[in-house]
């Protein structure tokens, strides 16, 4: 058992995934953490059964993975305040065998390097057509990167330096949290191994729609945030989801009584776009269909992007706090699929 690491684990009524999840952390981890954010399933029993250090967020305040984070993070620096590295990982994911050492070893080779990550893989990836799509999604360049995912082995060092998490952020904590890493000086690694599998366990067209209608929430809250440094941080996506999502609809088919239905012709400007996205997806590798799959969803996921967008400023104009935006379904459910929260 590795003395130098630990690991947190998030979830919301992740049924057996947890269990899996939890087995593939016990004895590769000196501690593990599991944080439950309102289960109704027994994932609570079911970690304490397993050994784990359990944390249950108050239920009373708004649920997020960020939190979650930041809670086994603290509950972990209380138990062994000398762990050098954490590993965190959703509760639908499972570690891959010899994951931990790989990264250890990554890690240990640059004293700068604050994240390493891997390779994260769906686990049916031809079940469902929006199960493939995230799959291409998770297979990130491998080398220096700007951000990671929810499954990330950290610096315990640079995790403090940057004061964690941010709790407010209902999506795209992990990169926000690289991005003030990154401001301190430190490095983050896409290793080229094999890190987690997971259950996306996405079957119908309105989970995609969620899942892209928080993308574009968090490329709003982010770009609110930070968009003004250097980096120019998700403004270059912001304004994409704008132009795709609204703007080009708005004027063609606003314009259309007035031009006789010329304005229309504007649409075929997405042909163009899913052929340039099409391109730029053979060039990273991927496979006549899977680029075909990219570039299709890509131009349709501006709309629910550019609505995400336009609930985040909503929320904020109105000082409203923003709710999750979940897109799984209730372990109790009659789908074996559950809810999370990264």
């Amino acid at each position: 058992m590795n003395n130098r690491l630990g690991a947190v684990a998030i979830g919301r009524n992740e049924g057996e995934r947890l269990r899996g999840c939890l087995a593939s952390l016990v004895g590769g981890a000196t501690w593990v953490v599991y944080v439950d954010s309102g289960s109704t399933d027994g994932s609570v029993a079911l970690a304490r059964d397993m050994g784990v250090l359990v944390t249950e967020l108050d239920r009373a305040l708004p649920f997020t993975a960020a939190r979650a984070r930041n809670a086994g993070f603290s509950r972990l620096s209380e138990a062994a305040p000398d762990l050098e590295l954490v590993q965190f990982v959703d509760g639908d994911c499972e570690v891959v065998a010899g994951w931990l050492e790989r990264a250890e070893r990554e890690i240990a080779a640059d004293p700068t390097l604050a994240v390493v990550c891997g390779r994260r893989r769906e686990r049916y990836p031809d079940k469902s057509l929006y199960n493939r799509l995230c799959d291409i999604e998770w297979d990130t360049p491998v080398g220096p990167a700007e951000a990671c995912g929810g499954d990330a082995l950290m610096r315990v060092e640079a995790v403090r330096a940057a004061h964690g998490y941010d709790p407010s952020l209902i999506a795209g904590e992990e990169p926000d949290l690289c991005l003030r890493m990154r401001r301190l000086g430190w490095k983050i690694l896409r290793a080229d191994g094999e890190m987690t599998v997971h259950d996306v366990a996405m079957t119908r067209f309105g989970q995609w729609w969620k899942r892209a209608l928080r993308a574009g929430h968090a490329y709003a809250e982010g770009a609110a945030h930070h968009g003004g440094g250097p980096e120019r941080y998700f403004v270059k996506e912001v304004r994409s989801n704008w132009i795709w999502g609204l703007v080009v609809p708005a004027v063609a088919i606003g314009l259309a009584p007035a031009t006789a239905g010329v304005s229309l012709g504007l649409l075929a400007s997405y042909a163009l776009l899913g052929a340039r996205i099409y391109r730029t997806a053979r060039r990273r590798g991927l496979s006549r269909p899977d680029a075909r799959l990219t570039a299709l969803f890509c131009v349709i996921g501006k709309l629910p992007q550019a609505l995400g967008q336009a609930l985040f400023w909503t929320r904020r104009i109105t000082n409203r706090n923003g709710g999750l935006i979940e897109y799984k379904d209730s372990a109790t459910d009659a789908s074996p699929s559950s809810r999370r929260l990264g």
